[in-house]
């Protein structure tokens, strides 16, 4: 039994070691993760669409169901040839089903009695156009109102534009606001007499597509402009590196 207190020195030297180096390596642990460098990287690019959407839709009344199908036939025929002649390739051009629809005219006599008329069928079509020639898209969607004079009873919708080559883009932008991230957290370094370590964290901002000179705000679930031909794209890194 004389070994006893030299084995419970041992054993207490041994506790107090562990206790040492858990605690030294929790305040480490605080150290690093105070003393780190937290940036936000940038990055835009400006590009323009090569693809173009657009529709138009057109409709007839009457109260011959028959009848009003066989002047939106016609209807059809006349939008078609606008198209084909303005440059328009026909496997482009996309007709939609017909819908067609029953409408009323409702009032309330003195009683309160309410009732309804039938006023006729109304009959409606869309034609929509996906194509990389933009120009003849463009100028077709802004001369096709001429049909009305034909008496087509028309509405066309405004253009829409897209970029086929999106996610490289975006794959790049990505890659230059980690970089850019990257070159301010060094110059903090610098500014600060300290060495930039390892990075530690990084997590990839809103992407948002704005129309160039348009003014256009950023949202918070990201923009993504399509009325604009000529486009802005911008991305944010945000990136923590250790401070050594």
């Amino acid at each position: 039994m004389k070994n006893t207190p030299i084995i419970v020195s041992i054993i207490g030297a041994i506790a107090l070691i562990c206790v040492a180096w858990i605690f030294g390596s929790s305040y480490r642990y605080k150290y690093n993760n105070s003393n780190t460098i937290n940036v936000t990287g940038n990055a835009k690019m400006d590009f323009e669409s090569d693809i173009v959407k657009w529709s138009a839709s057109y409709s007839r009344k009457s109260t011959d169901l028959s009848g009003a199908s066989e002047q939106l036939g016609r209807d059809r025929d006349l939008v078609k040839n606008f198209l084909l002649q303005r440059g328009i390739q026909e496997k482009e051009i996309r007709f939609n089903a017909v819908n067609i629809s029953r409408e009323f005219n409702y009032y309330t006599d003195s009683q309160g009695n309410s009732s309804n008329t039938f006023t006729g069928y109304n009959l409606s079509q869309q034609v929509s156009i996906e194509s990389k020639d933009l120009e003849k898209v463009d100028n077709a969607s802004r001369e096709i109102s001429s049909l009305i004079s034909q008496g087509v009873e028309l509405s066309s919708n405004a253009p829409n534009y897209y970029f086929s080559g999106l996610e490289d883009l975006k794959l790049q932008l990505i890659s230059q606001a980690s970089e850019n991230a990257k070159l301010r957290a060094q110059n903090i370094a610098t500014e600060s007499a300290t060495s930039l370590g390892q990075l530690v964290k990084a997590d990839l901002g809103i992407f948002q597509i704005t129309g160039q000179n348009d003014n256009e705000e950023y949202s918070y679930g990201g923009a993504f402009n399509t009325s604009s031909r000529s486009k802005t794209a911008n991305i944010t890194v945000k990136a923590s590196y250790l401070a050594r």
